[in-house]
């Protein structure tokens, strides 16, 4: 057990998500089925033309609120329940953030008060409740989304429009006393991924019939997408424990997923149709990794109980290059949820009611330029 003292720097840009799409059941089918070959065209990269915004005079000392009214220009939202997923919106300016015990989904941006767009109805016991989001591919004509929730019998995906009851679309992932977590992401290629926990059984994650432990591979309706390995099956990898974020370069097929295993938190590079394999990076202090962001070149991964982020830099074929760094440590406190945004910049929920402690204006979702430097972790 080590620490050792890094600057890194994480270069954050524009992800290409490929042009698929979800199918309108009420319009037309499926078309030919999409390849899962990683898709020609301009590489993604994390650099942004904008300036982005800082946090304060000194990004590890952000300014101190006032009731809800944060002063940090990179607090988007105050007053929160604690966030459970964060889903952001196509042009960058805006972000689904879900509550993970009340089920609420909000429309955020800076400069404008939070709108309830569904009340999404969840059990929050253990470790379940709303813990996934992801956009419909064609969110910008529909503006339906996703969410991975937890119901008092088992988890599921509902779709949902706003203002509209939510839709069950897969049903039945086991429920237990543990490993109730999820998380979602669009593919790029029409499809949606799923990562499932095992409800506090490891043989659900081994069990090809259950859908516990999985990375699964949906279309919008819940039924296997075309161009799985298996036709008939929406599993596409078997094993995983609690997963609890799930991010990626959809154009380069490149996946990852963060887990809280029995004895340690881990980070695994996913590829759909082979086995898990080890993982790329562990943690055996368990700082309770969450939500994690991704491109080609870097992954942030957001951390809960150690109150901060890890930043790693794999190489192609998913190991870790290098000692990643623990940084932006104690700097808004738990962190719960992490997305990428088009212009590269990271949006994160906390939850600081939930076990923390909390100041005036938590939950708070954060929109920031990716840190650097900070101290290392232990592995």
């Amino acid at each position: 057990m080590r620490r050792v003292l890094l600057s890194t720097t994480v270069v954050l840009g524009t992800l290409l998500a490929g042009c698929a799409q979800f199918p309108d059941e009420h319009t037309r089918p499926w078309g030919d089925p999409p390849s899962l070959e990683p898709q020609a065209g301009p590489q993604p990269s994390f650099e942004s033309e904008a300036p982005p915004p800082q946090t304060g005079t000194r990004p590890d000392e952000p300014a101190q609120p006032v009731g809800c009214e944060d002063p940090d220009p990179a607090v988007v939202a105050t007053c929160l329940d604690p966030v459970g997923a964060i889903a952001v919106l196509p042009d960058g300016s805006a972000a689904l953030v879900g509550e993970r015990a009340t089920g609420r989904v909000l429309r955020v941006a800076r400069d404008a008060e939070p709108v309830e767009l569904a009340r999404i109805p969840v059990d929050a016991s253990s470790g379940g409740g709303l813990t996934g989001l992801a956009l419909s591919p064609t969110y910008h004509e529909d503006e339906l989304f996703y969410a991975y929730v937890t119901t008092g019998s088992d988890n599921q995906v509902v779709r949902v429009a706003a203002g509209d009851r939510p839709k069950p679309v897969l049903t039945g992932i086991p429920k237990g006393s543990r490993g109730n977590s999820g998380a979602l992401l669009d593919d790029g290629q029409g499809a949606l991924l799923v990562a499932t926990g095992n409800a506090g059984n490891a043989g659900n994650a081994a069990n090809p019939q259950s859908l516990a432990g999985k990375l699964l591979r949906i279309d919008g309706f819940g039924k296997p997408a075309p161009g799985n390995p298996d036709p008939k099956s929406p599993v596409v990898v078997s094993g995983l424990t609690d997963p609890t974020g799930l991010c990626g370069t959809p154009a380069l097929g490149m996946y990852w997923v963060t887990d809280r295993l029995a004895d340690k938190d881990a980070l695994f590079r996913l590829k759909l149709g082979e086995p898990l394999g080890a993982p790329s990076w562990t943690w055996a202090d368990r700082p309770g990794v969450t939500g994690c962001a991704a491109d080609p070149a870097n992954v942030v991964v957001a951390l809960r109980d150690a109150a901060a982020l890890y930043t790693l830099s794999p190489a192609p074929d998913g190991t870790v290059t290098g000692q990643p760094a623990k940084v932006m440590e104690k700097t808004y406190g738990r962190f719960s949820a992490a997305a990428l945004a088009s212009d590269g910049l990271i949006w994160l929920g906390t939850a600081n009611k939930d076990g923390g402690a909390p100041i005036s204006s938590d939950d708070r979702v954060i929109r920031l330029e990716p840190p650097t430097g900070g101290t290392a972790g232990k592995d």
